[in-house]
């Protein structure tokens, strides 16, 4: 993989937006990538600031990964019917997409997946090891949207440490399946009053992957304090 070393450019971030056969009726990625390449535009780490660009899921937006910092995936799963009415390409058609996606990340690339990020990707057998776990289809569910509050773990991690409380305006993802060898860093808590995890980190396939559960709408980018957490996790998947 591809960093660029020196100190004057800035780092290569490619936010990854949900289209076609990762994108549903229900979530406005186009504007929460918008928020999102606003917000991690103005991050400098290392004294470097960052370069970001916002594309479509199309089978050959990942053919230049190797020059990337930091891959944002903000995409999920499709409309009903699409796949069934074989609109679009099929999955041969994205073979490459996820062969070269899983081998740039097991290769020690950096990604920030979100919220519907845990329900992308079915046809890539890959994706749930390289993001650490996954939503279920029939045991994974969420409580209609709400205030939310995220309960951050209290260890030594550069995420948490000092972070202080999230709160937010969004969806609850509970009964997600979490690999054994992420770290948790984060929970909600469901209508009866069990945690629920929706924040962890993972090295294990030998990248770093940072996945958080929230940022449903643009309701989620309004919080001062998600934004902060944000912001923190660019940071440590930067350094």
């Amino acid at each position: 993989m591809t960093h660029h070393d020196s100190a004057e450019s800035p780092h290569r971030v490619l936010v990854l937006t949900g289209r076609g056969r990762y994108e549903d009726p229900w979530h406005d990625h186009a504007a929460t990538s918008h928020r999102l390449a606003n917000l991690l535009g103005d991050l400098e780490v290392g004294g470097r600031g960052c370069d970001v660009e916002v594309r479509s899921t199309f089978p050959d937006a990942l053919d230049d990964l190797d020059g990337v910092d930091l891959l944002v995936v903000n995409s999920g799963t499709s409309w009903p019917g699409f796949l069934e009415a074989g609109i679009g390409p099929d999955d041969g058609a994205w073979s490459s997409f996820h062969e070269r996606l899983a081998a740039w990340a097991r290769a020690g690339g950096s990604i920030l997946a979100l919220h519907q990020a845990a329900n992308t990707f079915g046809d890539a057998s890959d994706w749930e090891h390289v993001l650490g776990g996954r939503w279920v289809a029939g045991e994974s569910y969420h409580p209609p949207s709400g205030p939310t509050e995220l309960t951050l773990a209290t260890g030594g991690h550069p995420l948490v440490v000092g972070a202080g409380t999230v709160e937010v305006e969004d969806e609850r993802y509970c009964g997600l399946r979490v690999a054994p060898t992420s770290e948790v860093l984060g929970w909600v808590t469901d209508d009866d009053g069990e945690q629920q995890p929706v924040l962890w980190t993972t090295e294990e396939h030998g990248g770093r992957t940072l996945y958080s559960g929230l940022g449903h709408d643009v309701r989620a980018y309004d919080s001062p304090s998600y934004l902060r957490l944000l912001l923190r996790a660019g940071t440590w998947l930067l350094t």
